[in-house]
């Protein structure tokens, strides 16, 4: 899972809550405009941008899809396969590499990638072997130079200690293990592969390795969960001194295990939202008190004197509008104003790459109001946005453009402060802040379905 979160159903036109139990259909906010109107017939207008000159000023990143798991998860939304073979495996990495060698040689590649990131699924899941073919096929198209973060995702179960070597001396700067949990049998009611004698298992390989950065994903709201278990689970994390940490609250979008058994007429098994963000408001205040801060609504870094704090040049690039290759089975990426999602069918994906194809699948081209919105939601889960930016950036006084949405958020208690330079959310708003975006939407997005 990327740093990439939740809401619940809401009224997009106030941003009400309109229930607190946690419902199908809760999404985290990661693009605009919403994912339902993009087509398949925009995408000839889309594959002509990356023969275009990229403007200068607008970094590049690459996403790499790595769709492959021991199980799935039941609140897992992903494109993932659990049943794929090392043969299959093979040709579906050959795919992914010859992708990207398909973008290196178009305009759009005239200029350094600045972050890589490794996505799923589960990267560790695949052998070194692969990796390294995979890895040596990619640099070779597109150097890494002057990349500035390389984030490589794990699950701890498909670690050993020599794969962990390898990630270093392959250049991953920033390791994300997803722990989720610290208590077994949530673990397994969740359906997730490892448990917590593999986390502890491989963390003496990974301070061994001396990444720069060691970050862990938690999930506030896992089936099974208690007050009890959630405190134990935080001051795990904190025992550990990870970099930073992430901290989801549990979503259900429409295609989970457990989403479906809701739909089929059960009872949601998920926390509500106002359980779920008292979790996340207390792991918070520990990890503030143990060295932590806050650097958005979902991730805490830690201060080490002396030392920078933790960047995430991922996040911070594309929450700013960067471009990025979106590689891989049902891939998302970004390019020259155009949001580009790759075919979501195996069969597809393959078939286009072997024939040396660009396996796009829909597309938007965005205007520069949706481009506005965009970056501005997404900076919004930082906790404070700078105004004057978007002004300069923009030729538009972001405050009057959205006043509106900015005085309701802040008469209701989500906003504390803003004006025509800066705007920062309450800890309130900061919490439930993928709820509250919708008030920013233009009105022929509020009705429609996220995905």
């Amino acid at each position: 899972m990327s740093e990439t979160e939740a809401v619940t159903e809401v009224d997009t036109k106030t941003g009400a809550e309109s229930k607190k139990a946690t419902e199908v259909g809760s999404v985290f906010v990661s693009n605009y405009p919403p994912f339902s109107v993009w087509d398949d017939n925009t995408v000839v207008d889309a594959r002509r941008v990356f023969d275009q000159p990229p403007r200068e000023d607008v970094p590049l990143g690459l996403y790499l899809h790595v769709p492959f798991c021991r199980k799935r998860c039941k609140f897992c939304y992903f494109k993932v396969y659990v049943d794929k073979n090392a043969g299959e495996i093979q040709r579906y990495l050959d795919c992914l590499a010859r992708e990207v060698e398909i973008y290196a040689e178009t305009k759009a590649a005239e200029r350094p990638l600045r972050f890589v990131y490794f996505g799923g699924g589960t990267p560790s899941y695949i052998a070194v072997k692969h990796l390294e073919t995979l890895l040596q096929r990619v640099k070779a198209a597109m150097p890494w130079d002057a990349v500035e973060e390389v984030t490589f995702e794990c699950e701890p179960g498909t670690l050993t200690e020599s794969k962990v070597a390898a990630y270093r001396e392959l250049g991953i700067t920033r390791l994300s293990l997803g722990i989720e949990n610290w208590n077994d049998e949530i673990l397994r009611e969740n359906g997730r592969a490892h448990v917590t004698k593999e986390i502890h298992r491989v963390l003496p390989w990974i301070r061994a390795q001396e990444f720069p950065q060691l970050n862990v994903d938690l999930i506030a709201g896992m089936v099974g969960e208690t007050w009890d278990s959630w405190r134990d689970s935080v001051a795990r994390t904190i025992e550990i001194e990870p970099d930073s940490v992430t901290i989801y609250q549990m979503e259900l979008p429409f295609n989970t295990v457990y989403s479906k058994g809701i739909l089929d007429g059960g009872q949601s098994p998920v926390a509500d939202w106002e359980t779920k963000r008292a979790w996340n408001d207390y792991a918070i205040e520990e990890m503030k008190a143990a060295g932590y801060d806050v650097s958005s609504a979902y991730t805490m870094v830690r201060r080490r004197e002396g030392e920078p704090k933790p960047r995430f040049v991922y996040r911070d690039s594309l929450w700013h509008g960067a471009d990025m290759f979106g590689t891989g089975v049902a891939s998302f990426g970004h390019m020259s104003g155009f949001h580009i999602q790759n075919v979501a069918s195996w069969n597809d994906y393959l078939a286009k790459l072997e024939a040396g194809e660009f396996p796009l699948g829909r597309a938007y081209e965005t205007s520069a109001n949706d481009r506005l919105t965009r970056e501005l939601i997404l900076q919004m889960k930082l906790g404070e946005v700078r105004l004057g930016e978007f002004r300069e950036k923009f030729d538009i006084d972001p405050y009057e453009h959205f006043r509106d949405a900015f005085e309701h958020l802040r008469a209701e208690g989500y906003v504390e402060s803003v004006d025509s330079e800066h705007a920062r959310l309450t800890r309130t708003g900061l919490l439930q802040v993928d709820r509250l975006l919708p008030s920013f939407y233009d009105e022929r997005f509020r009705d429609v379905r996220y995905t």
